[in-house]
């Protein structure tokens, strides 16, 4: 199966001398918050938002926004890193974390290994289930302190932080865990399945 044609159109610039241990290959500091999208943002009605958690499709769990603010709440300080070569250090991000949403379902682990996870206006990415447990993934609902940006992501999206942002999905509505991997939007088009920064995994083949 031949891959479709994907234009890298990115020089990346030299990496900052002081922040060489945090900065991935390839990456340069922004002081920003670039916003890259798939489509148009989508226009969410709180009243009608839904998050769920589901096991090959079943629904385990399903929180409005009340209920869903009403969870655990963590606050976080990361760097995050961009495909496109951008990376911004130290952002402020607060929500669910993934361990807390699956300990409301009565789970102290992932219920199988890999998730699919579900966006408003049908984007979807995929991970294996290890990269979001542990500490390592959030749904977040506040960035700097405040509501997300409507183009960041608003009214939730994921974080996972030590992946390519794209896998950070925008605009969540839900986790589905699964047995078998399958990709998603930007898989489908030769973005590399997995999306470690610090291998420069942007691309089938890299």
């Amino acid at each position: 199966m031949t891959n479709p044609p994907i234009s890298r159109g990115f020089r990346a610039k030299s990496r900052p001398a002081g922040h060489r241990d945090r900065v991935p290959p390839g990456q340069h500091l922004v002081s920003d918050f670039p916003v890259l999208s798939a489509g148009p943002t989508p226009q969410i009605d709180l009243v009608r938002w839904r998050f769920s958690l589901r096991e090959r499709g079943k629904i385990l769990k399903e929180w409005n926004w009340d209920e869903f603010n009403a969870l655990p709440q963590t606050d976080w300080k990361r760097d995050i890193h961009c495909v496109t070569t951008w990376s911004k250090l130290d952002t402020h991000w607060r929500g669910v974390t993934v361990d807390d949403l699956l300990r409301a379902v009565g789970h102290d682990e992932a219920p199988a290994p890999y998730v699919m996870m579900h966006s408003a206006g049908g984007y979807t990415t995929n991970l294996p289930s290890a990269d979001l447990v542990g500490g390592k993934a959030m749904v977040a609902t506040l960035y700097e302190g405040k509501p997300l940006d409507p183009e960041h992501g608003w009214p939730a999206r994921l974080v996972v932080p030590h992946l390519y942002f794209w896998k950070s999905a925008k605009w969540l509505i839900g986790l589905d865990f699964i047995p078998e991997n399958r990709q998603g939007f930007w898989e489908d088009l030769g973005y590399h399945d997995y999306g470690d920064p610090w291998q420069e995994q942007r691309y089938v083949g890299d």
